[in-house]
């Protein structure tokens, strides 16, 4: 599908006004994308666990009249940061939703994780808003279910990459690569073929550091275009989504702990070999690797670990270790994370409508 096929016009008069709430899930990407090219199209693919628990709640008010964007109100208050970063995003979709000229528009949303600490809250966030405005554009222009989602992952897209696969679950695949020609680099596509251990799978979120990152990812992103290592962290990425799908499929636990553990490390490689060169992980982070190698080790247990953007550490499991692991964390891990807080999260099923209204 191009991009042209996301171009909508309404098939009827807008409504007056009208109120939307969508909530949306953050997800953990399994298969790291580092590096992009203009307006979020990816150098590599990437395929996500999405979350359950980690998630954005978005309500966005429209109200018949000249197009501005009135507020933006995060966690109950005005946050005037934020104003410019969502003005330029949709200004960037406005080609793609042409019935938002005629609106004035207000933003509600709030997280139930830190926001910018590697949690990947742009995710969730732009997957909510996009869900909104797919929502109601669905009403104008009369289209299907499978479009709007595939058009809301378009438009989340466009806001932060990532966020396009937050649209599905219980997995999302992001990117073209040779093993599923469906796939694209404008939107993610749903992933179902999983073994029956990864269906319950769980993600608690170590949080080592809740404070904000000292690098954003879209600066990182950048210094992938001239990366002395980029063509070859392409290709192995390539390559190890090929080989997760065949995991996801046998059920492989031993094969996905080495696999996921090894993206999770190459992706904070890369910041620590770019120009100028960074280090997301904090040093407890560190010691928390150390300590699941040594209870994988001494109890088998199937635990392993991911990271994104940031300090914080994701471990993954299948449901039925959650007591034993649950307990180590408490035993072992908790002096590790920022005033010992974690989050319980795990896979979970995509954007859910909370609540909608139209005058």
């Amino acid at each position: 599908m191009e991009e042209k096929s996301f171009i909508n016009v309404p098939k009827n008069d807008t409504p007056i006004d009208a109120s939307i709430t969508m909530e949306s899930p953050s997800n953990i990407a399994l298969i790291k994308y580092w590096g992009k090219k203009e307006i979020q199209i990816p150098t590599n693919p990437s395929i996500s666990f999405t979350l359950k628990n980690c998630k954005t709640t978005t309500t966005l008010f429209l109200k018949k009249g000249l197009k501005k964007l009135n507020n933006v109100i995060v966690d109950g208050k005005t946050k005037h940061s934020f104003t410019a970063k969502i003005e330029k995003y949709f200004s960037l979709i406005q080609s793609y939703c042409p019935f938002l000229e005629n609106y004035e528009i207000t933003i509600s949303t709030s997280n139930t994780f830190p926001h910018s600490s590697g949690i990947a809250s742009s995710a969730s966030g732009f997957s909510a808003l996009s869900m909104c405005i797919v929502q109601f554009e669905q009403k104008l222009c009369h289209y299907s279910d499978e479009f709007k989602f595939k058009k809301a992952s378009f438009l989340s897209r466009i806001g932060s990459g990532s966020a396009s696969r937050s649209i599905y679950g219980p997995m999302a695949i992001w990117g073209k690569n040779n093993t599923n020609n469906i796939c694209s680099d404008l939107y993610a596509t749903p992933h179902n073929k999983i073994h029956d251990v990864f269906k319950d799978f769980q993600d608690t979120v170590l949080l080592i550091d809740k404070g904000q990152k000292q690098v954003s990812s879209t600066v990182g992103h950048k210094l992938m275009v001239n990366h002395p290592y980029a063509k070859e962290r392409f290709s192995q990425a390539k390559q190890n989504l090929n080989s997760i799908l065949n995991i996801l499929c046998s059920g492989n636990l031993e094969d996905f702990i080495q696999l996921v553990e090894h993206e999770a490390l190459s992706l904070h490689a890369m910041m620590m070999t770019s120009n100028p060169y960074f280090i997301l992980m904090k040093p407890g982070t560190i010691e928390t690797i150390h300590k699941i190698w040594e209870f994988r080790k001494t109890t088998k247990t199937p635990l392993c670990f991911t990271l994104d953007a940031g300090a914080n550490v994701h471990l993954l499991y299948p449901k039925s270790e959650s007591n034993r692991i649950m307990a180590f964390v408490e035993d072992q891990l908790i002096g590790y994370c920022e005033n010992q807080q974690y989050i319980c999260d795990e896979i979970g099923t995509g954007p859910k409508l909370i609540e909608e209204s139209y005058d």
